[in-house]
């Protein structure tokens, strides 16, 4: 009876071992799997349909499913690492271009508008018949890009008549230079319509600057006045300068000159301006009374210097938008 059962503790001692040595080497057959299993996984196989074989070996499709899905975790996670950097993250931008229906490929704005005002400064012959006084500027054009661009502009400019002009007017209408009993008085001004390439440059700070040139046409007045009587029902009878003789010669003209701005904002486009330039007005003369013929002289135009070449300087200050 012992001897049986020193037997059975034998055989249940045998088979526990053998499950235990078991248990073991499959341990290490599946360590040895994963070992060499990058070598498939480097260069993993699709296949649009499942073979029996495939359906028959699950624990070596459990074994090489593991590292691709790692591996597509890993693509995953540097997609959307590359995202973060494309699209936020910390970054450091330049300057931000805006490329809308208003601005230009290089992010500059597809138009520019100016006004501006200041003085009307004769310079060489004019000086002598015209005196310094003001004048406005106003245009709108577009830019092709950053630097280069056109503009349509119109100018007035407004000039006073010297001494001098008054008293030669005078002398050749009634051949003496006494303005008391007269009290003549006059105003010379230019408008014109021109077209202005520009060529903007930037500086640094918000300053910059730009050079212009163009062509247009010019329409030069030259009004005598004299004090007249008015009456109004509202205000009594009152007197006042009023225009009794004027000449006007038109001709083509042309100006170059430059200019500096300061923009006003970094985020915006306003920039404050002032704008010099020399302006050359081609009159044809057209000859009248002078000095020498006014007692034989029988026409009508008793101020020629109006049909002699203009020039001036008009200088502006203002806005760009």
């Amino acid at each position: 009876m012992s001897k049986s059962i020193a037997v059975s503790e034998f055989v249940r001692r045998s088979v526990a071992l053998t499950a235990l040595l078991g248990a073991s080497v499959a341990v290490m057959g599946a360590q040895t799997s994963t070992a060499t299993s990058p070598a498939v996984v480097a260069t993993p196989q699709f296949s649009s349909s499942v073979s029996t074989d495939d359906a028959a070996t699950p624990a070596a499709d459990a074994t090489t499913t593991a590292p691709n899905m790692q591996l597509a975790s890993n693509a995953l996670h540097l997609n959307l690492f590359g995202n973060a950097m494309q699209y936020g993250g910390r970054q450091s931008y330049g300057r931000p271009r805006y490329r809308g229906s208003n601005t230009n490929a290089d992010g500059s704005p597809k138009w520019d508008f100016y006004v501006g005002a200041g003085a009307a400064i004769p310079v060489s012959t004019t000086s002598t018949n015209n005196t310094l006084s003001w004048g406005f500027q106003g245009g709108g054009g577009r830019m092709f890009n950053r630097h280069v661009g056109v503009n349509l502009e119109f100018g007035f400019d407004n000039f006073g008549l010297t001494a001098y002009t008054i008293s030669d007017y005078l002398y050749v209408n009634t051949g003496s230079t006494d303005n008391s009993s007269y009290d003549i008085q006059g105003n010379m001004h230019v408008w014109n319509f021109s077209v202005q390439p520009i060529y903007k440059i930037e500086g640094s700070s918000g300053l910059g600057g730009f050079v212009t040139g163009g062509a247009g046409f010019y329409h030069k007045v030259t009004n005598f006045t004299a004090p007249t009587e008015a009456c109004s029902i509202y205000y009594g009878c009152y007197t006042e300068n009023e225009a009794f003789d004027h000449y006007s010669s038109n001709a083509p003209g042309f100006d170059i000159g430059g200019g500096l701005t300061y923009k006003m904002s970094r985020f915006s486009n306003q920039q404050l301006y002032v704008d010099a330039r020399y302006v050359y007005m081609a009159n044809q003369y057209r000859a009248g009374a002078t000095d020498s013929n006014y007692t034989t002289y029988t026409g009508y135009n008793y101020y020629p210097a109006n049909s002699l070449h203009t020039t001036y300087i008009p200088v502006k200050f203002g806005l760009r938008f």
